[in-house]
């Protein structure tokens, strides 16, 4: 059985090393043309990975020894009339490096800047959870995600 203690304060390195950290991260493009993201620290690796444009499907992966002991899948779109990616992108990514150690399932439950807002409600815990995330603009909803995850391979 995994601590998830430990498994919290992984995603919380996994995650903001990744695709919270922007142009920093360093991204793969597989043969199926989904785009990886990896993040290793002993023996634990972060496999992080997404298909499409607009909208999105994404999963997340957590291996310990090789073995899955974790996985989230996300779904999110924009609205139609939004053409600027980049400023929503990047708003996303600075609420994103602010994930919280103990829910580490998506980001913190509010972040605020400029006529941007960011709200994410959820319920569980790192071993059953699911939730939604909601960005608006001056108000007016622009984009939502929801989210599920798990523990799995916790029986032998």
């Amino acid at each position: 059985m995994i601590d998830k203690r430990q498994l919290c304060s992984f995603l919380v390195k996994a995650k903001t090393s990744t695709y919270a950290s922007g142009e920093k991260a360093n991204k793969h493009i597989e043969s199926d043309t989904s785009t990886s993201l990896l993040y290793t620290e002993w023996d634990r690796t972060y496999h992080d990975n997404y298909f499409g444009g607009e909208p999105y499907g994404w999963r997340e992966i957590v291996f310990f020894k090789k073995t899955p002991v974790y996985i989230m899948t996300y779904y999110w779109s924009i609205k139609e009339h939004i053409s600027d990616f980049t400023t929503l992108y990047t708003f996303l990514q600075h609420a994103l490096s602010l994930i919280p150690q103990q829910h580490p399932y998506r980001w913190p439950q509010t972040y605020d800047e400029q006529n941007l807002s960011y709200l994410n409600t959820f319920i569980g815990e790192i071993d059953n959870f699911s939730g939604e995330e909601i960005i608006t603009q001056d108000g007016k909803e622009i984009y939502k995600a929801k989210y599920i995850g798990w523990l799995v391979n916790q029986r032998k």
